[in-house]
């Protein structure tokens, strides 16, 4: 048996990063196949760019041998109006080319910030619950990003180098076999000093762009909760452990830039050696009368052409590593699987009548955990069932088992008596609006937030459903009324208030199942009073399952479930589960100091 930090599982762990490395790259490349044309354009942009280069040095050895070694100033002309042409033409077509490889890459990233965009909001909730949203922000933009830049600025240039290379390659053989193979001596150096560094450099960027989602995620979950860190005096603690993150960021950062610098000089050095070779090499040559001044003050300028590309790579091989790693980070998102498609033969629910039914349901986010075991119950249209259990019971789960949010591990969940992992998902949920204890409110206007529970409503809907919880007041007393803009999550308004606007919202959906998960466990008494008026015209008609902190809500309702450790313990009505003298009397008496005699 191998041990984890053995050569051997080393060596097969470098050998799959290699083969992840590979296909990454090879997705990188399929991403520009649908701009094929336009960067078959852009390639024989690149190609005369390259002749440029090459025929350039050539020109030079034909001034000094052919025009200034035979005194002839006009065709000394002739041949400088020439090589001014072959270089203006080479720098026009690596414009261009530049130009159209940019737009097509910038065609590619929006579609892939789209494609990304999309696949988040096709995720099941079980995906974000095991990842710090600052996370997946930072893969969102900051791992685009680095894309876009090797992309707008490394790619264009290494193009043009490697097919530049080419030709200095050709050109140096046409003009002196001797001499360039003299040169060529070198490339198995430059190969292995560059593969000396590209290993060291993919690790170190793979960390940096780890790191960065680390800070990132750090920085949006200590932003969320300032009032909190303020409140409980955690504001030294949180610098101290972002200093932490931000610097491993640093110093992983520092490595990679580490390892890249050291990459230039060392071509240098390379090519300084290509030159002292051309020097000497040529010069004997040329005392031999094998070779001409001409040439080697061409092949001069090709040695220094032929390490360019290089040391062009050393340049844009930090934006390579860093965009490969963030590639990684980016399709491991795309690769996630989506919430299961709806069935070929799922139905299309129509206007439900709202009748719930729960049978053996057993749940479990790990199958080492179970959350919810064998729960049965059923509620009939329009009436309300409360969810009452100690924290950690399971009464969430239950709710979010309805609109599929998760699926059930076995056993059915029923609406209407259809099966729903048989009914279109959309169609499922277009019956069924939720209202969670922390609402969620977008930085738009109020309108917008009302409005976000039926798109194109009228403003004189959004009123209407305002007026219906009692939320009309304040929001007539603002200065801008409904045109009000909010700040980020509401941030201006009280938790009452945010929680009526998640009302009105859920309202204006017109829902046949209206779930409200502990919607008044952070509402003042005033505020529940206003709402307690509202729900019963807004549960008129409507089945409603309400997750219940404050059980002096839910005395009215139909059912009350009583969940314990994931399973049902107690049901009944307040009265009757009161008189049995069970774990909801226990829950109500501790609630409310009564004691237990005092309950009838």
């Amino acid at each position: 048996m191998r041990r984890p930090g053995s050569l051997e599982s080393m060596a097969e762990l470098e050998v799959q990063r290699a083969a992840n490395r590979g296909a990454v790259a090879r997705r990188l490349v399929t991403e520009l196949r649908p701009h094929r044309d336009t960067l078959l354009v852009a390639l024989g942009l690149v190609l005369v760019s390259a002749l440029a280069q090459a025929i350039g040095p050539y020109l030079v050895s034909r001034a000094i041998d052919h025009d200034i070694g035979s005194g002839s100033a006009e065709s000394l002309l002739r041949t400088m109006l020439l090589l001014f042409a072959v270089y203006l033409a080479g720098a026009v077509a690596s414009r261009a080319q530049t130009w159209r490889v940019g737009t097509a890459s910038q065609q590619v990233l929006s579609s892939m910030r789209t494609r990304l965009f999309e696949q988040l909001q096709a995720l099941p909730l079980s995906y974000f619950d095991k990842r710090p949203i600052g996370d997946l922000m930072s893969r969102l933009l900051s791992d685009v990003d680095t894309l876009n830049q090797f992309f707008s600025q490394g790619l264009t240039q290494l193009l043009g180098a490697m097919l530049g290379l080419v030709g200095v390659l050709v050109a140096m053989l046409a003009l002196n076999v001797r001499l360039a193979l003299a040169c060529f001596t070198l490339i198995p150096a430059m190969l292995l000093t560059t593969w000396f560094f590209a290993a060291r450099a993919r690790k170190a960027y793979r960390k940096t762009r780890q790191t960065v989602g680390s800070v990132t995620a750090e920085l949006q979950e200590e932003l969320v909760g300032v009032r909190q860190a303020q409140a409980f005096n955690r504001t030294d603690e949180n610098i101290r452990r972002f200093r932490g993150r931000n610097a491993a960021n640093r110093d992983a950062n520092v490595a990679a830039v580490g390892i890249t610098s050291a990459f230039s000089p060392a071509i240098d050095v390379l090519a300084t050696l290509s030159t002292a070779l051309v020097i000497g090499y040529g010069g004997h040559l040329v005392l031999q009368g094998q070779l001409t001044v001409g040439l080697l003050a061409a092949f001069l300028i090709y040695a220094q052409q032929f390490f360019r590309p290089v040391q062009l790579a050393a340049s844009t091989y930090t934006l390579m590593q860093s965009a490969l790693a963030g590639a990684e980070r980016i399709y491991s998102i795309l690769d996630e699987a989506c919430e299961p498609a709806d069935a070929p033969d799922a139905l299309e629910l129509g206007q439900a009548q709202g009748r719930i039914t729960f049978e053996k349901v057993s749940f479990a986010y790990d199958t080492a955990h179970p959350v919810l075991q064998d729960v049965s119950f059923e509620v009939a249209p329009g009436q309300t069932v409360a969810l009452v259990g100690r924290t950690g019971a399971g009464k969430t789960t239950v709710a979010n088992l309805i609109p599929r949010f998760y699926d059930t591990t076995e056993g059915v969940v029923r609406l209407d008596g259809e099966d729903v992992k048989r009914v279109k998902r959309a169609s499922l949920r277009r019956q069924m609006a939720t209202v969670i204890q922390e609402p969620f409110l977008f930085s738009g206007t109020i309108a917008e937030n009302i409005g976000y529970g039926r798109p194109g409503a009228s403003r004189e809907e959004i009123e209407q459903a305002a007026r219906a919880v009692h939320a009309h007041e304040f929001i007539a007393a603002l200065p801008k009324g409904y045109d009000s803009v909010l700040g980020e999550g509401g941030a201006t308004l009280s938790q009452g208030q945010r929680q009526l606007l998640a009302f009105a919202r859920a309202v204006i959906a017109e829902p046949r199942v209206l779930i409200l998960d502990e919607a008044t466990a952070n509402i003042d008494t005033r505020t529940e009073a206003l709402i307690q008026r509202a729900l019963s015209t807004l549960l008129a008609g409507r089945t409603s399952v309400v997750i219940a902190h404050r059980l002096s809500t839910i005395r009215s309702a139909d059912l009350i479930l009583v969940i314990d450790a994931g399973r049902i313990t107690e049901r009944g009505t307040h009265e009757e589960l009161m008189a049995r003298n069970g774990l909801y009397a226990e829950l109500y008496h501790r609630q409310f100091r009564e004691p237990a005699a005092a309950a009838h």
